[in-house]
């Protein structure tokens, strides 16, 4: 038993001043810079937002499609006619161009006005129907951009 005493007296120290020495680095600032830290793992970590302001009549009916109209008719959503369904666009179509755009500046069914865009312009609803509705076989003309 004398022996086991002898060793746990001797252990206790040392495991003491071990426990001191790793409790001793606490508290002091890392030597890593994290600048450098920052730096270095920016290409995967950067995340840069920009805001594009396109001024309100100069959009396509491409671009007002595609920023608007895409996220609904391209599925066919909540009723929305699908791009290019001749069939489904048959009756919505027979309104023809005016009729059509007077339906998307109003809104119809649950399609909110102007599809949602509301600083879009009457000209450019005209551009986004004709775009739209030429997707399903109709002729019509998109109004030009003026400058």
């Amino acid at each position: 038993m004398s022996n086991q005493r002898a060793l746990t007296r001797f252990a206790m120290p040392v495991v003491a001043m071990l426990a001191a020495a790793a409790l001793a680095g606490c508290g002091k600032q890392s030597s890593v810079d994290p600048e450098l830290t920052a730096t270095l793992i920016q290409p995967v970590a950067r995340l840069v937002v920009q805001t594009v302001k396109v001024t309100p009549g100069k959009r396509t009916g491409t671009e007002i499609y595609t920023a608007l109209c895409a996220s609904c008719h391209d599925a066919g959503l909540v009723g929305a006619p699908k791009t290019g369904d001749a069939a489904a666009w048959a009756p919505r179509l027979a309104l023809g161009f005016d009729g059509l755009t007077a339906s998307a500046i109003a809104g119809k069914n649950l399609m909110p006005p102007r599809g949602g865009g509301g600083d879009l312009t009457d000209t450019e609803v005209k551009r986004a129907v004709a775009h739209l509705a030429n997707l399903a076989g109709a002729k019509f003309t998109e109004p030009p951009i003026e400058d």
